[in-house]
């Protein structure tokens, strides 16, 4: 779920559960062939334009793609909606690319070229707009002539724009309808508060009643992972041989724990921020991008954390029901005193988990003094917090 904007209408994403009969599938996986077919051409035509010093823009593809309609009776066979979006698509990722290029941004920060969509790697994904599909009856009916069920757990808000077909790594088939929605405020609640992510504990705020443990729910699941693991390495199939029963099944397994942890996390993290935005008109959040963390040795635990899941809960939930969320610069934090402003002259390990300001001898746990940090430079001094410089980059707006 996605929302923009503040104060007036936004757009929300639901993603529902297909039930897709047999032939339903069939007939989505041959729309799928005909739409990867359609992006892989994009690709060759896209290389030889290039080649050859000329424009190829969606509109030129659009034209490619009527004329091999015309001359092609399978790609005929399918709708021109889920092609069409597919073209809009590949001229997103080439645009996005060329744009990185042009701006001349590192390598390792470029988005890359749109490369080719193998049958065994890529898994189906189908967009349609408002005139390519209709809900009648409970089912959702696309064009084409494809029907499926939908296991409706909650109602839409209103009337979709557009929906996404697609299916995961388990072979679940699940529909994402995006519609517009308003943005309903909360009460005012006049509290305010300040929250500093980490990895010893997910989220630590100015509150002790609303810091997030770390739930570990990956490492509550390494033994079965472990146990899978071993079972596809025993019956990993020899170069050219195909995979047997039994590792298909392994695999199956391991993708759909590796599921389960990812929604355990997600669901950890959606409720703690809906109890966040409940209770207070302002939040000072840590704009703390935790990919770096990758490349230490914490990099499982802070995997397991799933700062940035949860980071993304909180800033949704807090724009769908109208409060104040402000991203904080998270340089200096762990530096600066959260009562007076006073900031030590050398960056404190991180074995040292309590902070002692020499100006005015705050002694208060390192996290807490973070999170009080967050508050000050937002513009939300708590009760005693006056007096606070906010250092660093201009404030910055939740997007």
């Amino acid at each position: 779920m996605a929302v923009t904007g503040t104060g007036g209408t936004g757009h929300l994403r639901y993603t529902y559960r297909l039930r897709a009969s047999s032939t339903a599938c069939s007939a989505l996986l041959a729309e799928w062939d005909r739409c990867r077919w359609v992006w892989n051409e994009c690709v060759v035509r896209s290389k030889k334009a290039h080649t050859d010093g000329e424009e190829c823009g969606p509109a030129r593809l659009d034209r490619i793609l009527t004329a091999a309609r015309a001359i092609t009776p399978w790609l005929a066979e399918g709708s021109s909606v889920p092609q069409q979006q597919l073209i809009r698509d590949f001229g997103r990722c080439r645009g996005k690319a060329l744009k990185d290029i042009k701006d001349g941004l590192p390598v390792r920060q470029r988005a890359g070229m749109p490369g080719f969509k193998k049958k065994h790697h890529a898994d189906p994904s189908l967009n349609y707009t408002r005139r390519g599909f209709r809900l009648k009856g409970g089912r959702l009916h696309l064009a084409g002539g494809i029907v499926v069920s939908v296991v409706w757990s909650r109602e839409l808000l209103s009337q979709p724009s557009s929906v996404r077909v697609y299916r995961d790594s388990l072979g679940h088939w699940y529909a994402s309808f995006v519609v517009p929605a308003e943005v309903h405020p909360l009460p005012e609640t006049g509290a305010v508060i300040g929250i500093d992510w980490g990895v010893r504990e997910t989220a630590t705020t100015t509150s002790d009643a609303y810091d997030l443990p770390h739930a570990e729910h990956g490492k509550k699941a390494k033994e079965k992972l472990s146990r899978y693991d071993r079972m596809m390495a025993r019956r990993r199939p020899k170069k050219g041989q195909a995979a047997s029963n039994g590792y298909r099944e392994a695999k199956r397994l391991r993708a759909k724990t590796h599921q389960k942890i990812a929604r355990q996390r997600q669901d950890t993290g959606r409720k703690w921020a809906k109890r966040v935005v409940r209770d207070h008109d302002a939040i000072a959040v840590e704009d703390f991008r935790p990919k770096f963390l990758a490349r230490t040795t914490m990099a499982r635990k802070a995997a397991d954390a799933a700062v940035g899941a949860t980071k993304k809960a909180l800033i949704e939930m807090g724009h769908k029901h109208g409060r104040d969320v402000r991203l904080v610069n998270p340089a200096h934090t762990t530096m600066d005193c959260g009562n007076c402003g006073a900031r030590t002259k050398h960056a404190l390990p991180l074995s040292q988990r309590t902070y002692t300001c020499t100006a005015c001898g705050l002694v208060s746990p390192r996290d807490k003094n973070s999170a009080r940090v967050m508050l000050v430079r937002a513009g939300l001094n708590p009760a005693g917090a006056d007096g606070g410089r906010p250092p660093g980059a201009p404030l910055q707006e939740a997007a």
